[in-house]
């Protein structure tokens, strides 16, 4: 199993130092001294550390993405699961240290917890018919049999100390209820992916700190191999070397992929895991973070509310379903939405919301693989006001512009990062969609992780574009590009203003505008961008779920 290597020797948080005084508690700030009171293993990790080499870390009972551009990063932040996580500089290297403060750190164990197992064995009975949701509960009971705190009995109990005691039960829950040494960063929500390469590290993608390395090391491949093996076992998708590779999801909606063997993983086992948000970001929030302006996301949000079909295109990681999950609020709240994936990604608001995803086979020979292609055509026959798709990468493509053809509204990501580039994927090889069917697609989105000014990367929408026909003499497409992002200065332009042809041509049309007064819906367009303003910088509506209710109020109320 992987072993926890701290920057700094960690003798000197295993209780109190030989020799030398511990750092006082009174340097740290106050709001840490309280947390500290509250939990010992953080004040013996806090009264262990090297503060003189890297100074005293602050302490943020939430993080703000403005804590990125930290020119020394140095600070402490409690997590969900009620632990704490320490960003440690590190003055030579590239990435700096997450290290997950947690109650076996600073605690000797020596082999107890193999006596403690050795213990529990007399209750795997009632462990073994406990139900997922209970065997956490189920554990603790049995540690309150094995173990006691009192001093001086011969029960056949296992003696511990307090600080020992809280070490125990949560190494118990965290290996037999948990992922092991992942558990603690599975609960962090400013954890975006987890990727182990091989020997070596755990890095980390940070939603504020970017790309970081963990604490946690493996130091050879017979321990990286054991231990994915265990993996495996535990997400119940077991891998061989005749099946060495599984796409998977954790019971949180996280999505993991394990490379077993050395023979096709020249570096050792490998997995990366794909944290799942409990809660999407709103399109609000992303533009708080720069990824697209006011008025970008009005446009958006009259497109979506007409039921025309929309792409978003990038690269890998780019944002793009993200970017999809917060367009999900602008879909009128009474539709039927069906989602289609091959792992489970995307969060609707609406109640009517029927949520599909793949089968494959897996190791099992009685069960028949569904993909991507079937489920879309059973989508048709269910009447759906809207059709979610997670990505289009073959032929599925073709039966979703079929549905656009009949009328269903088609919202999906794609991996292209121009217009030109999606045209030619979706008119060739695999997905093979006919031309003249690629104008049933109003609204291409392209999203893409890019450097802003200040050399940092960031997560912007490059462009959005309207296709307008397929001209069949020249064979060939046009486009308009309503919004574009300006890299020079972080901002964006709209050279589709007075010039949008779904603005005018579909828009104004469905709102029964004569060709007249057409130009009217960029006053209405103007109006929705004010409004998202007003309810962001005034109301402070911001969240997703939020966001979503007080737009289906205004709807119902006849104010948009």
């Amino acid at each position: 199993m992987p072993e926890i290597r701290l920057p700094f020797p960690r003798e000197r948080v295993m209780g109190r130092r030989r020799g030398s005084a511990p750092n006082q508690l009174g340097r740290f700030p106050r709001a840490l001294q309280e947390a500290a009171q509250a939990k010992p293993y953080l004040r013996a990790y806090l009264e262990g550390l090297p503060v003189a080499e890297i100074g005293i870390p602050q302490y943020y009972p939430r993080l703000s993405r403005s804590l990125g551009s930290l020119p020394g990063r140095n600070l402490i932040y409690p997590s969900k699961d009620g632990h704490y996580v320490h960003i440690y500089p590190d003055a030579v290297g590239e990435r700096d240290f997450y290290i997950p403060i947690t109650p076996d750190l600073t605690v000797e164990l020596g082999g107890l917890m193999q006596e403690v197992d050795f213990r529990l064995l007399d209750w795997a009975e009632e462990i073994g018919q406990a139900q997922d949701d209970e065997r956490a509960a189920v554990f603790l009971k049995c540690l309150g049999h094995v173990c006691t705190m009192r001093p001086g009995e011969n029960n056949g109990q296992v003696h511990v100390s307090p600080q020992q005691i809280e070490a125990v039960r949560y190494l118990t829950l965290r290996d037999k209820v948990g992922l092991g040494v992942l558990e603690p960063l599975i609960q962090d929500p400013y954890i975006e992916d987890i990727s182990c390469s091989g020997v070596g590290h755990i890095f980390i993608e940070h939603k504020i700190f970017r790309s970081i390395q963990a604490s946690i090391v493996f130091s050879c491949m017979d321990e990286l191999d054991e231990f994915v093996l265990w993996l495996a076992e535990r997400i119940k998708r077991p891998v061989t070397v005749r099946n060495p590779i599984v796409d998977a999801v954790l019971p949180d909606g996280s999505r993991i992929n394990i490379v077993y063997g050395r023979d096709i993983a020249k570096r050792g086992s490998n997995f990366t895991i794909r944290k799942f948000a409990e809660e999407p970001l709103s399109i609000v929030q992303l533009i708080a973070f720069g990824s697209l302006d006011y008025t970008m996301a009005a446009y958006l949000w009259m497109v979506i509310e007409e039921g025309l079909n929309v792409f978003v295109c990038g690269e890998t990681a780019s944002g793009k379903t993200t970017l999809l999950n917060a367009l999900t609020t602008f879909i009128i709240p009474d539709a039927k939405v069906i989602s289609i994936e091959d792992t489970p990604e995307l969060q609707m608001p609406q109640a009517n919301w029927l949520r599909e995803v793949v089968r494959d086979t897996g190791n099992s020979e009685r069960s028949t693989a569904i993909d991507m292609f079937t489920l879309l055509k059973a989508a048709l026959r269910q009447r759906p006001d809207r059709i979610m798709i997670g990505e289009i990468r073959g032929i599925e493509g073709n039966v979703a512009f079929q549905a656009m053809q009949t009328g269903h509204g088609v919202m999906a990501t794609f991996h292209a990062a121009s217009v030109q580039r999606l045209i030619q994927r979706l008119t060739g090889n695999p997905i093979n969609v006919p031309k003249t069917y690629i104008d049933n697609l109003d609204v291409v989105v392209i999203q893409s992780a890019v450097r802003g000014p200040d050399g940092r990367m960031v997560r912007r929408v490059l462009s959005i574009n309207e296709i307008v026909e397929y001209e069949t003499r020249s064979d060939s497409f046009s486009f308009i590009t309503t919004f574009r992002w300006k890299p020079d200065d972080d901002t964006f332009e709209f050279p589709g203003n007075k010039n949008s042809y779904v603005l005018e041509e579909k828009l104004a049309r469905r709102r029964n505008l004569p060709e007249s007064r057409k130009r009217e819906i960029y006053q209405e367009l103007q109006r929705r961008a004010r409004i998202l303003e007003r309810l962001h910088r005034r109301g402070g509506v911001d969240g997703f779920h939020q966001l979503f209710k007080v737009i289906a109020e205004a709807r119902k109320q006849g104010l948009v």
